[in-house]
């Protein structure tokens, strides 16, 4: 199968040669004949699977066979979690969109808005954080009632940052007649709600999960708190790869993290909550091109970032959860090449670890370094971000879902 059975219009196709996509992916093979019918669909599906080209597709085709306007009214919505992921789907739309003139216009916090609500007035297609929109409709500078295509992308996300009660907000002042796609790379309760909800008698589709992909090996490292970062440090030096992504807890230990391999003599960056836009970009960009072989990141940038360089995902500290391990090590073996995901645990790891390994269905290996000390004496760094003790007051709030989306957009952006 190719592009050409979609039978999409000529200029998409120029923005599908200029993309260099040669066959669809499993989700876009399922997914665009039913959207391009103008069904909904509920996609299950990480991000490295071909999803964004899978719902951007049959959008593009959709505006040209309705003759939409090339500069306006907002017709199309798709919302994100985070402002790396909804720049690179604004890029995917303006890449693949090219040849159409359809405009796409990208809506995220942290940065100033001005710019973003000048974009808007002359776009079709916005791709939006929650936040940042709903901030925006408060202010009555953006307006959906036009809108008849919705996107819900990266939706488990979402809602495990506090956006439920946004999103409501946000498709409350939708137009009930609609197109709504909802991708999810996890399918907890709670996305079955809003499923039930928010689309209509949807085709369900699924890509394979990471969970049944043998394209991403996996290993601990059972190593003494104390000692992970020399751990890390020899692991660096020993294992052949072309860019590594390191995850940590905090923001704080990112940072440091990053710093001491940079002066140590490795390229390395990272990326947390709290940089700039500006910055969050240099070091993409910097990921991207080459001149940052490691990233020392957050759990922000397990979604959203799309680099066939990362070889490998280090889990300097296990996550909280199975899904966001999940997220994490998707990071690699993308587009059908090969990627190694590698976790340092340590004992108070063990009941997240039995978590993970249930969520994959069998013992994962474990792993030891020749030659590497593990009796050294040493001290643990600081966690300085782990526990913040504050007190109660009984000052007013903004709100539950006020304080919800704050806390939301602190950590995505």
């Amino acid at each position: 199968m190719n592009f050409d059975s979609f039978a999409l219009d000529k200029r998409i196709m120029a923005g599908v040669s200029r993309a260099g996509y040669l066959v669809p992916t499993p989700i876009q093979e399922q997914a665009i004949p039913s959207l391009l019918e103008g069904r909904d669909v509920l996609g299950l599906a990480q991000t490295g699977t071909g999803k964004t080209a899978a719902f951007a597709l049959p959008i593009l085709q959709k505006l040209l066979n309705l003759d939409a306007p090339k500069r306006g009214p907002l017709r199309v919505l798709v919302l994100a979690p985070t402002r790396e992921l909804a720049l690179q789907i604004h890029e995917n739309f303006v890449e693949l969109g090219g040849e159409t003139g359809l405009r796409s216009a990208a809506v995220f916090g942290g940065v100033g808005q001005t710019p973003q609500v000048k974009n808007l007035r002359q776009a079709t297609i916005m791709v939006a954080c929650p936040g940042r929109l709903l901030d925006l409709m408060n202010q009555g500078l953006a307006d959906l009632s036009q809108v008849d295509t919705l996107v819900l992308d990266e939706a488990d996300r979402m809602l495990d940052m506090g956006f439920a009660p946004d999103i409501r907000r946000i498709v409350s002042r939708l137009p009930r007649q609609r197109q709504t796609m909802l991708f999810s790379a996890t399918m907890p309760e709670e996305i079955r709600k809003l499923t039930r909800e928010y689309l209509q008698n949807p085709v369900e589709v699924k890509a394979e999960t990471i969970g049944q992909e043998p394209a991403i090996s996996q290993a601990f490292y059972p190593v003494p708190a104390h000692l992970k970062a020399q751990l890390l440090e020899e692991l660096l030096r020993t294992t052949e790869h072309e860019t590594m992504l390191i995850f940590t807890r905090t923001k704080h230990r990112a940072k440091s993290l990053a710093k001491k391999l940079e002066n140590k003599g490795w390229a390395a960056t990272f990326l947390q909550g709290n940089m700039s836009q500006n910055r969050r970009q240099e070091a993409m960009a910097g990921l991207r091109s080459g001149k940052y072989k490691i990233m020392v990141a957050t759990d922000i940038a397990s979604r959203g970032i799309d680099c066939l360089r990362i070889s490998h995902v280090i889990n300097f500290d296990i996550p909280d959860t199975t899904e966001s391990y999940t997220h994490r090590i998707g990071r690699t073996g993308r587009a059908q090449q090969t990627g190694e995901a590698l976790s340092l645990i340590c004992r108070d790891d063990d009941e997240q670890v039995r978590a993970i390994e249930r969520r994959f269905g069998g013992r994962i290996e474990r792993r030891t370094l020749e030659g590497f000390d593990y009796n050294a004496p040493g001290q643990a760094e600081p966690e300085r971000e782990r526990v913040q003790h504050r007190p109660r007051t009984n000052r007013p709030t903004r709100g539950r879902a006020g304080a919800s989306r704050g806390r939301a957009e602190n950590r995505a952006g």
